[in-house]
């Protein structure tokens, strides 16, 4: 497999279609984030102060959405960090496979969604950061 870098995630705007009764922004199925989705989760209800994820996915991608709210998506593939920072709806952070992810610094009411390519395999997770810097070493 390729080594993925930070460089590999990006700042995706997704379309928006505005209109008298509301905006509507749309993902279809392997077009924005250039895989189909297998599974979609969400991250709300997040106390002060906390983050979510703090892990990295040997072969997972995934699109992530700031639903409501605001949170920033920091990333780091073991040489390089890099932070995106997502506040509308019609914002996502598309993540590579191999690389760290941490969701930090959530408002108040922040929703996250998030969109995978696969469905949740246990054995797909790398938990602690000193694995994954040994885990990039390998590749």
């Amino acid at each position: 497999m390729k080594e993925t870098t930070v460089d590999d995630c990006r700042l995706i705007e997704l379309p928006r279609h505005h209109g008298a009764k509301g905006n509507l922004t749309e993902v279809e199925n392997g077009k924005v984030a250039g895989f189909d989705t297998e599974r979609v989760f969400f991250i709300y209800d997040i106390p002060g102060g906390a983050s979510r994820g703090g892990h990295a996915h040997k072969t997972l991608r995934e699109l992530i959405i700031a639903a409501s709210g605001s949170f920033d998506v920091y990333v780091n593939d073991g040489k390089n960090e890099r932070t995106f920072h997502i506040n509308r709806p019609s914002q996502a952070v598309l993540l590579a496979a191999g690389v760290w992810e941490e969701l930090r610094n959530f408002s108040s009411g922040a929703v996250a969604l998030v969109m995978a390519d696969r469905h949740y395999e246990p054995e797909d997770y790398i938990r602690n950061f000193e694995e994954f810097l040994d885990y990039k070493k390998q590749q």
